[in-house]
C-alpha cells in the first residue's frame, strides 16, 4: 500500500469537502438564511414533517435513457441558494428523532 505524503505549505489550500465561504456583505437571503439556521425543533411532529419534506439526496438526479443512449441529469440541490441551511435543519431533525425522542431514522435515511 503505498502512502502519499503531502508537505505542508501554508499557501496550498483544499477545499474539496468543504463549504466555501459566504460572500461579503449581507446578501438579500442572509436574513432567511439566518432564520432557517435558528430555527430550533421544538417537538416530534415537527422533526417528523422536516425530515418528510426535506429529502436526503435530491430527487432531480437520474439517468433517463431514450433510443438505447444514457443521459445523466446531474443533481442541482446544490444550485438552490438555500441548500445548505435546509440540509442542516433537516439533521437538527434527525438528531432530535436520535437523542431526544429515542427513535430508529433509517427510514428518513438514503
Amino acid at each position: 500500500m503505498a502512502t502519499l505524503l503531502h508537505s505542508p505549505d501554508p499557501s496550498h489550500h483544499h477545499t474539496h469537502g468543504q463549504a466555501l465561504p459566504a460572500p461579503p456583505g449581507i446578501g438579500l437571503l442572509t436574513p432567511l438564511r439566518r432564520w432557517i439556521d435558528q430555527l430550533e425543533v421544538p417537538n416530534r411532529r415537527f422533526a417528523h414533517l422536516v425530515c418528510r419534506l426535506i429529502p436526503c439526496c435530491c430527487p432531480f438526479e437520474r439517468d433517463i435513457t431514450i433510443l438505447g443512449r444514457t443521459f445523466h441529469i446531474p443533481a442541482m440541490c446544490k444550485l438552490n441558494p438555500l441548500y445548505d441551511e435546509f440540509v442542516g435543519l433537516r439533521f437538527r431533525s434527525l438528531a432530535y428523532l436520535t437523542d431526544v425522542c429515542g427513535e430508529d431514522v433509517t427510514q428518513y435515511i438514503c
